[in-house]
């Protein structure tokens, strides 16, 4: 009886506990466990840590005594999936289970996939000064912390504001019901149809159809931690637009979403290139122009393995040239966003929805960012990210704000018309007594719609696109007279003498421009480089350098009047480009491509020089 030891075993189910004897042999144990929990086959894993680290198997053999395993201990049981795999923790195994009734089955991003299998917990070491028990145990000092404690996340540095999207997920599926009637619900601003009982809206409304009036309340958690720039040469490249023409500009961050690990179960958005559409742009304005290579952008940015993660503006106005300061305007004494970028901000984020299991609609908020470049305390130009909450987003999908005139602090929810119905909108504030009092939004302060998101840049640059001295144009900068055209293809190729061609050829821009430009578009040719740009295999590259469409591109940039020297070493190997000289020749002044014998350019008429 002196050797008989009683073992706690924990799994999703609750604890268990199983007796034993010190001299027991490990597949003994786990047959009783199996017993214990009701399971008939292997379906399930042992560890000694909770972090899944010191697996017991039947295969090892030994003792529990020779395992060091004693009386009173606990031992962690992990549930295996469906598909034979014990990846998936206890808190995926419970809350994919508790999927709400009549949601679509959906794919979530990866990020969301792997954080939904992190434990998640803040693991804190024994407290030499507090802690008055062993190695072993555990006190309310050193006991781990949840990912959404709050004191914990404000004694940070600095302080964050907003708990993850995941740690909020954990708040609401860590009760004692583990979330079983968790439903993330989204916002809606419109009459439900359907309603028979009476006539519809102007003549008729029920409290059933009538969409519930809406308290703006500050939102506690977001859906993106970080904004990080992999180096700084993307975010000047886009500041050079400013720089030379004092107008103000827009692009589209591309990137990746990963693990952020200064904030329990964070997300960060990584940015790795910035698209810059077609638009207008003055000192004091932006509009943007109808893209039609906007899916090919967008098709390109997935094949290279990145997405579209958020957008990017300025708002820069020079106070001293000499010194190059920018004058310091978003501040807390006029505003961070204005309505109208708000509302901007709000239809980026309802076209990017991020996919979520807990919503019966199969999408909840979204991670797409904004970063506003402006200048900073210290008039040195400052890139500050922010998004808008998901009541925002809602209000704007049902076309509910609009931005006041003459205030771009202020928003204005719409009062409701003949044509469409909005709901009361309304937000808490403090009167001059001290008293919490209750506001209809109009006007409405958009500080109650936004959440802000630290901007950074790594200290060791990350280069997904290496970055050459003489870059490749970007595109839709006409006005600046840099253009896209196999000219300017000519002249990087004759600047960039590297002996590496996946290093030439691995520019963001350049690669938009073999697929997008009218004169040799390579869009159905060019898979396998682009997977040679993703992978970063230098033999993928050479092997579609080889191509046809690669020695179509170097004749073409040989008849724009660049010297040659520079692009020998890109020559194809036969005589492909050589007959393609002899057929045809290009103009010298629009690139097009003239049969041979002809004298003049069929398209722009000049005379071949």
């Amino acid at each position: 009886m002196a050797e008989t030891i009683i073992i706690r075993v924990q799994s999703p189910e609750g604890v268990k506990r199983i007796t034993a004897t010190k001299r027991e042999m490990v597949a003994t144990f786990l047959k009783k466990v199996a017993k214990e929990f009701g399971f008939r086959n292997n379906g399930f894993s042992v560890y000694i840590n909770r972090n899944r680290t010191g697996e017991i198997t039947a295969a090892q053999n030994k003792s529990l005594n020779l395992l060091k395993i004693k009386h009173g201990d606990m031992l962690f049981l992990y549930p295996s999936s469906p598909a034979g795999s014990s990846s998936e923790t206890m808190d995926t195994s419970v809350s994919q289970s508790l999927r709400p009734v009549g949601a679509p089955q959906v794919v979530e991003d990866e990020i969301d996939q792997y954080l939904i299998k992190q434990d998640g917990k803040i693991y804190r070491s024994r407290d030499q000064q507090l802690c008055r028990h062993g190695p072993l145990g555990k006190c309310v000092h050193c006991v781990p912390l949840e990912p959404f404690d709050e004191d914990y996340l404000n004694h940070l540095e600095p302080p964050v504001k907003h708990m993850s999207f995941h740690a909020y997920i954990r708040k609401l599926t860590g009760g004692a019901d583990k979330g079983k009637f968790v439903a993330l619900e989204n916002i809606s601003c419109k009459i439900k149809s359907g309603c028979e009982g009476h006539p519809p809206w102007p003549e008729g409304i029920c409290t059933k159809c009538q969409p519930s009036a809406i308290t703006l309340n500050r939102q506690k958690y977001r859906h993106v931690d970080n904004i990080m720039f992999e180096n700084h040469t993307i975010a000047d490249r886009f500041l050079d637009f400013w720089r030379k023409t004092g107008n103000q500009h827009l692009g589209y961050l591309y990137g990746r979403y990963t693990e952020h690990k200064d904030i329990p179960l964070g997300i960060r958005a990584e940015v790795a290139a910035i698209y810059e559409p077609p638009q207008i742009g003055t000192q004091n304005s932006l509009e943007i122009l109808e893209d039609p290579k906007a899916e090919v952008v967008d098709e390109i940015a997935a094949k290279l393995g990145l997405r579209k993660v958020g957008w990017i503006f300025t708002d820069l106005v020079s106070e001293d040239t000499r010194k190059g300061t920018v004058r310091y305007s978003r501040n807390k004494d006029t505003y961070y966003l204005s309505a109208e970028e708000c509302i901007t901000a709000g239809n980026f984020q309802n076209q990017h929805p991020n996919i979520c299991r807990l919503s019966p609609d199969g999408h909840f908020g979204s991670k797409f960012v904004t970063v506003v470049a402006t200048g900073g305390p210290d008039n040195q130009v400052h890139f500050e990210g922010y998004q808008v909450s998901n009541q925002c987003m809602a209000l704007v999908r049902d076309e509910c704000l609009l931005p006041c005139r003459d205030a771009p602090e202020l928003g204005y929810t719409k009062e409701s018309s003949s044509e469409q119905y909005v709901p009361d909108v309304f937000y808490k504030d403090i009167d001059k007594f001290g008293n919490e009092i209750t506001q209809l939004a109009r006007p409405l302060p958009v500080e109650y719609l936004i959440i802000d998101i630290t901007t950074t840049f790594p200290k060791d640059p990350v280069y997904t696109f290496p970055i050459s001295q003489s870059p490749f144009p970007i595109e839709n900068r006409d006005v600046l007279g840099e253009t896209q055209d196999f000219h300017s293809l000519a002249t990087y190729l004759s600047q960039n003498t590297s002996s590496i061609f996946l290093d030439i050829i691995s520019d963001f821009h350049l690669l938009l421009f073999l697929v997008t430009n009218e004169v040799m578009p390579l869009q159905d040719s060019i898979s396998l480089l682009l997977e040679a740009v993703r992978t970063k295999n230098e033999d993928l590259a050479q092997t579609w350098k080889k191509s046809e469409q690669w020695a179509t591109i170097e004749q073409l940039c040989s008849t724009v009047g660049v010297p040659l020297s520079g692009l020998q070493e890109y020559g194809a190997v036969g005589g492909s480009a050589h007959a393609a000289a002899a057929a045809m020749w290009g103009c010298q002044h629009c690139t097009f491509m003239n049969q041979p014998g002809t004298d003049h350019c069929e398209m722009c008429s000049l005379p071949r020089t």
